[in-house]
């Protein structure tokens, strides 16, 4: 298996709803065949009905609003950016889990939570550079 990730997929309980959260953050997708599609930088953000995407997947759906084990990283070029998103957040009906502050490891992070319950952490942390287009390299981290 080649090392990328080419599309995520969320499983949202209401598609006009997330589709909303993720517009009114400045997103624009496509819907297709009771999906929407974002172009998210270097791969593809997906929201699908939750229960439709379980059955997809050969597992029974579980519950809404837990912890599912997964965060998604939202990286921006300042402190101010993150503020702002977070405050988009908000208006946008999200909850914001963790305030943003300056974390353990010496960057600025905090963490939303979308409408339907997805994690999502917001950083701006300048030893992971941006380029241009959006996209990240992980630094050498002098492991093996």
């Amino acid at each position: 298996m080649e090392q990328r990730i080419t599309l995520v997929t969320l499983g949202v309980s209401d598609l006009a709803r997330a589709k909303g959260f993720y517009e009114a953050l400045g997103w624009r997708g496509q819907e297709v065949e009771e999906t929407v599609f974002f172009q998210a930088g270097g791969l593809g953000l997906v929201l699908w009905d939750r229960d439709e995407l379980a059955r997809d997947c050969g597992v029974e759906p579980g519950p809404v609003g837990g912890f599912g084990g997964i965060v998604l990283a939202h990286n921006v070029r300042s402190e101010t950016e993150v503020d702002e998103l977070l405050a988009a957040v908000r208006r946008a009906g999200g909850s914001v889990t963790k305030p943003a502050a300056v974390n353990a490891i010496g960057f600025y992070s905090s963490a939303f939570v979308d409408p339907d319950g997805h994690s999502w952490e917001v950083a701006y942390n300048p030893g992971f550079p941006l380029a241009a287009d959006g996209s990240v390299t992980l630094p050498d981290f002098g492991g093996s």
